[in-house]
């Protein structure tokens, strides 16, 4: 994935410090270095815009990084994205074992892992951390193991509000053990997984006087128009303007490509707590105002990926495969263009 942003980045006349550090990341990299701000911007736009709006975990990650390996921010940032990356194949690979035999784990993770989005395991973004703590909480969920679970899901609320969705299995599992085995013990699983939101939320009460803080500075800066209206306003958008702007043209494909996941998904019969975490982040993409279907919600979203590659055929696969890693060369060079966000 370096490599690749290495290859944009010289693509699109830039650094690759400047490409590492763009969009979001920069978000993240000003939370590590300075910590959140206690002034309170007014309005809405871009001079609204706060770094208020952003989850504490990789930015507390990369400083951590940071203080550890001497290296500078970007830098200790983006290595750290690209370990937890690692680990977080090979949780979700095990994840994958769980049900299917070997090679469709192979399929199903290197499907994952050669997503269009992943190229944001290069940056100083959330998904990495979510992908590890995801497959560490459907497997100890899978185990039982209902404290360890717990805290791997207070961890992943910690890391974005998509993340959030992880509560859900949790409570299914608990529910499921309780009403079978009266395992009264599974309560520690959805008791501890909001724990990393929740201390979110406290600490923005605590440092600048109310616990919606990320509410109001996600809607005022980034989260604007009617909540529903994201899907319907990129295809919209798209069939109206084509390519003038390449946002809507990428959220429309990627509509399409998660109603073929969904399918795929749905006859795989996967476990319901994998089935509560997917349709949980589907359902939080959906509801967004300006983020609809994107190839990161989808990344986040990386049980879905799994099953589809587990699920395809040995014939079918190369093709999916080679779109996919077509996708991801795209938009790991539009990431360091100004024409498009990740």
């Amino acid at each position: 994935m370096f490599s690749v942003a290495l290859a944009a980045s010289r693509a699109g006349g830039r650094t690759l410090a400047r490409v590492v550090n763009g969009w979001d990341s920069h978000w993240y990299l000003n939370i590590a270095q300075q910590g959140y701000v206690n002034h309170l911007p007014h309005g809405v736009g871009d001079d609204s815009q706060a770094n208020l709006g952003f989850f504490p975990f990789t930015a507390i990650a990369d400083h951590i990084a940071h203080a550890v390996t001497g290296l500078g921010y970007v830098m200790a940032g983006s290595l750290t994205v690209n370990v937890v990356g690692l680990f977080g194949a090979i949780a979700f690979w095990w994840l994958l074992r769980s049900q299917f035999d070997s090679a469709g784990a192979d399929r199903g993770t290197a499907l994952m892992v050669f997503s269009p989005a992943a190229f944001v395991f290069s940056y100083v973004y959330s998904e990495a951390f979510v992908v590890l703590f995801t497959s560490c909480v459907l497997l100890a969920l899978a185990h039982r193991r209902w404290i360890l679970a717990g805290i791997a899901a207070g961890l992943c609320s910690a890391c974005d509000p998509v993340a959030a969705a992880i509560v859900i299995p949790c409570v299914i599992a608990a529910y499921g053990a309780i009403k079978r085995d009266r395992d009264w013990k599974a309560l520690f699983a959805p008791l501890l997984a909001p724990a990393g939101i929740a201390a979110f939320f406290i600490y923005l009460w605590v440092h600048v006087g109310t616990p919606f803080a990320w509410f109001k500075y996600q809607r005022a800066g980034w989260q604007r128009g009617y909540y529903g209206t994201g899907i319907p306003k990129a295809l919209w958008s798209f069939f109206a303007h084509g390519f003038q702007n390449l946002n809507p043209p990428v959220k429309s494909l990627t509509v399409v490509v998660a109603v073929i996941l969904v399918v795929i998904f749905v006859r795989a019969k996967p476990p319901m707590t994998w089935r509560g975490y997917v349709f949980g982040v589907l359902a939080m993409g959906a509801i967004s105002p300006t983020i609809g279907m994107t190839p990161r919600l989808l990344l986040r979203d990386a049980p879905i990926l799994g099953v589809a590659g587990a699920r395809l055929s040995q014939r079918s696969y190369p093709y999916v495969l080679s779109f996919s890693v077509a996708g991801l060369c795209l938009l790991t060079v539009l990431a360091a263009t100004p024409r498009w966000t990740p």
